[in-house]
Order: C-alpha cells, then structure tokens, then sequence
C-alpha cells in the first residue's frame, strides 16, 4: 500500500487521506462492529466502546489472516459529537493498542442513532491483504 499525500497538503492526524493498491490479493470487508461485547452488553462510556469494536474487527481480520496493517478503509458512526471528542485520549489508547501506528483513510459521520439504541459507535472496515 502507498499512502497518498500531495506534498503541499498537511498531514493530517490520526488517517490518511488516501491510499493506493496494487497487484494480487484478498480484499475483507466487515460489517460495522459495535462496541457490544460478546454478549450483547454496552457499557455507556463512549472511549470504552470504541475499544471494544476496535478489538471486535482485529479479530475478525485475524479470521481472514490479516491485520490492522491491511485496513485500506474505516467508515464510523458515531451518536454525540461532544462525547467522541471528551473520549479523546482513551480512543487514541484503544487506537494504539489495537491499530497500533497505522492509520489508513477514515471517514466519520455523526448519525441520530444505531440500531441498538445503546451502541454509541459503529465502525465499517475494508482490507487487502497482499499475495504472498
């Protein structure tokens, strides 16, 4: 992968603006995952939950054989502005637990809502994982 970033533009933190790939491989595309654990719990904190649908999609990458390394794409969802942004530090820390120094294109979008009224975030997820 090739990130894409015109030299006169700044750099922006936390994603890329764009990202190339080439030649043969595997794309992974994943369903928003929400920060509910394995049995349908939520806990109200919005860091928290992020950190839960973080580790939910690097298991599911681990399921394909890939890692955060591959992700080409993240969509969020999220509920509150105002939230996502007091859940800074402990989203960056969720981050980097799990995604480690890779921030590939990401797209967030505020909604009025999830399906499950006690999710507060949604993450989609694409990934290409080379040939070998």
């Amino acid at each position: 992968m090739r990130i894409l970033q015109p030299a006169e533009w700044k750099k922006p933190r936390g994603f890329s603006h764009g990202v190339e790939v080439e030649g043969p491989g595997r794309w992974v595309v994943l369903a928003g995952q929400t920060g509910g654990d394995e049995a349908g719990n939520y806990v109200p904190d919005m860091a928290a939950q992020v950190a839960t649908a973080l580790k939910r999609i690097i298991k599911l990458l681990g399921e394909a054989g890939a890692g955060p390394e591959h992700i080409v794409r993240l969509t969020w969802y999220l509920t509150s502005r105002s939230e996502y942004e007091a859940a800074g530090a402990g989203i960056g820390a969720a981050w980097k637990e799990t995604l480690g120094r890779n921030f590939p294109p990401s797209t967030l979008l505020y909604i009025g809502g999830l399906v499950d009224e006690r999710a507060k975030v949604e993450i989609e997820v694409t990934a290409f994982v080379p040939v070998a």
